[in-house]
């Protein structure tokens, strides 16, 4: 039997109770929440953990991101704030002289942005064909929405002049020629057919990466879309032990039979850490690739306003599908336009099933979902995941892309909060690091970078920030019974931090520092 008392601090359990004098752990476990004498007295056998005058917390609960593709990221080339052609030309050369790549062997390059290059375009083929002339190499964008290739790589692919544009997707081409770049369903379909790096490598990625979670503060990740080719992968993490954090998995909804066959024992039941939660799909793209489908036609672009992924009707199809099998269903969803083809679609699946199963259903990013479409949101038991650090990363972005007035309500959690919805954020790893503190912060200040303030009316106080990556999360997931806040019987997982974010002021909240992560009572990262 294991015993640990936190006292001497400020231990925030996000009850109606907001603090307690002190909390004993016992077996993975909260066993009681209450005074710090009367607790120390009757558990003088517990490890006695002085905090020190720092807060203890509920851990932090990532509602959306793709952690194997976050830990896929750490073999990759890095192109995250190139500045220019020349600086990514440099960047892949120097990775493939320090890594010895042979002739021939894919080479994936990630977290490129041409929104921050100088040019303010993507390099052509004929670059990418100068600078890498003997291997196939895949460039990701940082929203995992489009990409490059070269001309390598599009042989490998089976890519043509000819070869038509997949539904939801585009090849691109300029002067009767492919030009390297593809867009939505014509990159994420070919992007998973690249050669993944030797099983070794991975698994030492996977490690490296679940650090990294915990020195964030978080206990249970998630990954966002699992693939056919990602299953056996995840089927031999779950069975191999190697997993400190819950990993809770949502699958292609159009290939969850091949899943199901390999991750059997999984299904909505943890093994050694993992799970299958649900399912996922993709309803638009992005909106700072100006890919998101809108109701409204993007700046500069008359008429334009992107497209969808899939038809109404097929989309009315998968979610039957997840409310017979009573499975959870995940949409990405930027644009209103998605918003609006899934909230119709929803309610009437719903009516055609005539059932009130309630799967909770979540909008994936829901960045521009308009504040006319709140009241269905919460009528329908759906849950938004707002990407709300995009207004401090893309805010002049989306500026540019839709008008300041309009960009001002991306991610409208002030308007979800007063109408009672539940909501919670995300940042969407590998797009960027899962660091929840800077998350809040961004929530409460809606800072761009240059400075200004994105969007007044849509802050909200820190309580509300928090509660949307603890206790909002735990209801995303159905967990609200074992973790999101600080009570009797729930999972023992806490994180301390150097400082309580309730007290200092609002803009020194990114300044906070995860001073240790405990998972069910046992440490798994100390600063």
């Amino acid at each position: 039997m294991t015993k640990k008392l936190f006292y001497n601090g400020d231990i925030l359990t996000l009850e109606d109770e907001l603090y307690a004098e002190a909390v004993l752990v016992e077996d993975g476990k909260i066993k009681a929440v209450g005074k710090k004498d009367e607790l120390m007295i009757q558990n003088s056998d517990a490890e006695m953990i002085d905090l020190q005058g720092k807060t203890l917390m509920p851990s932090f609960i990532d509602a959306h991101s793709h952690f194997f593709g976050y830990a896929n990221s750490k073999l990759q080339v890095s192109l995250e704030d190139a500045v220019d052609f020349d600086d990514i030309a440099n960047r892949i050369k120097t990775f493939i002289e320090k890594n010895n790549v042979p002739e021939g062997v894919w080479i994936n390059a990630n977290n490129f942005d041409y929104n921050t290059l100088a040019e303010k375009t993507y390099p052509r083929i004929d670059f990418l064909d100068e600078v890498v002339p003997n291997n196939p190499i895949i460039i990701a964008n940082k929203s995992g929405h489009n990409g490059l290739v070269n001309s390598l790589g599009m042989k490998e692919l089976g890519i043509t002049i000819d070869t038509p544009d997949p539904e939801g997707g585009v090849i691109f081409k300029e002067n009767g020629k492919l030009n390297g770049y593809l867009e939505e369903n014509a990159f994420i379909n070919n992007v998973q057919r690249v050669p993944m790096s030797s099983t070794e490598d991975i698994m030492k990625a996977v490690l490296e990466a679940q650090n990294d979670y915990a020195s964030y503060g978080i206990t249970t990740m998630q990954e966002g879309m699992v693939v056919p080719l990602l299953a056996d992968l995840l089927a031999y993490m779950a069975h191999s032990g190697m997993m400190k954090i819950d990993y809770i998995a949502y699958v292609d909804i159009r290939e969850r039979e091949k899943i199901f066959e390999k991750l059997q024992g999984c299904i909505n039941e943890y093994k050694n850490h993992f799970k299958i939660g649900g399912f996922k799909t993709f309803l638009d793209g992005s909106p700072q690739g100006r890919t998101a489908y809108m109701r409204t036609d993007y700046q500069g672009e008359e008429g334009y306003r992107a497209y969808p992924v899939m038809s109404g009707e097929e989309l009315e199809g998968l979610i039957e599908i997840a409310l017979k099998e009573n499975m959870q269903i995940l949409a990405h969803c930027n644009g209103d336009a998605a918003v609006a083809q899934y909230l119709e679609q929803y309610k009437k699946a719903k009516e055609n099933l005539n059932t009130d199963n309630d799967i909770r259903p979540v909008i994936v990013h829901a960045q521009l979902m308009g504040l006319d479409q709140l009241p269905e949101v919460k009528k329908l038991g759906m849950i938004p995941s707002f990407f709300v650090a995009h207004v401090y990363h893309w805010g002049n972005i989306h500026v540019q892309n839709f008008g300041l007035e309009r960009a001002s309500q991306i991610s409208p959690a002030k308007a979800a909060l007063d109408l009672g919805i539940k909501f919670t954020f995300h940042q969407d790893a590998p797009v960027i690091e899962p660091n929840m503190l800077e998350t809040i912060w961004i929530a409460c200040n809606r800072k761009m970078k240059d400075g200004t303030v994105l969007g007044e009316e849509q802050r909200i106080p820190v309580l509300a920030a928090i509660e949307a990556v603890t206790k909002n999360a735990a209801y995303q997931y159905f967990e609200e019974d074992i973790k999101g806040t600080i009570k009797e019987n729930k999972l023992a997982d806490l994180v301390i931090l150097d400082k309580n974010p309730l007290k200092v002021d609002v803009y020194d909240i990114r300044n906070i520092k995860v001073v240790e992560t405990f998972k069910e009572g046992n440490s798994i990262y100390k600063a």
